[in-house]
């Protein structure tokens, strides 16, 4: 996969150097490009945003600067453009669902603003030519978009065939679609079997595979209670069976 990522700090990307993310950079399975903004910024200060028509606090980053990078980007590509991601906290959500739809795409380009945003018609002009998404990564607002590409890089990263060790583990994760039902996954533990007087769960030394995966599912059950009742909400009925039901009453959660 390519990913291009346009910014006024391409410093700030030199996370993705390191842990899985620069693995596979290494390995040839992502290749990650950084541009600085300001190059195609023309005049002496290298200006790159200005006041918002209308009035109102702050700045608006200017279309011309994005829209000369944003042009030299695509050039340097296939003929087929990348899939263009906008961060910004009014975009929608992103999620482990969304992060595998962007691990199937072959080129992904990021254009994390600064100030009050992007001037709109740069997402108008592009939109016409190619799916251009904005993307939030929480109900909260950053300095700029840049952590938001970070976290999204890294998500989709190690989504890439040949970046994690177990392929399992993806297949797994807390919000991945089929993993148990989008419920969070429970607490984990390795050895030793006592630290600190804490004790692991006596199931998880069993070998009982049957009475495991009950345990994990209980404890998933019990987690998502208690952090994320929104997931709890949109469990299918159906797919709870009669232990389910018993533990969610006991948790105060009829069904």
């Amino acid at each position: 996969m390519r990913v291009d990522i346009i910014s006024i700090f391409p410093e700030y990307f030199a996370p993705l150097d390191v842990s899985l993310i620069g693995k596979a950079r290494e390995r040839g399975i992502l290749d990650v490009r950084l541009h600085q903004l300001r190059d195609w910024a023309h005049d002496v200060h290298r200006t790159v945003d200005d006041t918002p028509y209308g009035g109102g606090p702050g700045m608006v980053m200017k279309p011309g600067p994005w829209g000369e990078a944003i042009d030299a980007v695509l050039a340097t590509g296939p003929a087929e453009p990348p899939r263009i991601i906008v961060p910004t906290p009014s975009g929608v959500p992103f999620t482990q669902r969304l992060a595998m739809e962007y691990a199937a795409e072959p080129w992904l380009l990021f254009t994390p603003a600064r100030y009050e945003g992007i001037d709109s018609r740069v997402m108008a002009e592009y939109g016409a030519r190619t799916r251009v998404d904005e993307v939030g990564i929480g109900d909260y607002v950053l300095a700029g978009g840049e952590v938001a590409v970070l976290v999204m890089v890294e998500a989709v990263g190690r989504l890439l065939p040949g970046v994690l060790g177990n392929a399992r583990s993806a297949v797994d994760d807390s919000f991945a679609p089929g993993a148990m039902e989008n419920l969070l996954e429970g607490p984990v533990y390795t050895k030793p079997p006592e630290w600190r007087g804490h004790e692991v769960p006596e199931v998880l030394l069993s070998g009982h595979h049957g009475k495991i995966a009950r345990w994990r599912r209980d404890e998933a059950l019990r987690r998502t209670a208690g952090n994320r009742l929104d997931l709890l909400a949109a469990l299918d009925p159906a797919s709870l069976d009669e232990h389910d039901r018993r533990l969610l009453k006991e948790l105060g959660f009829p069904s």
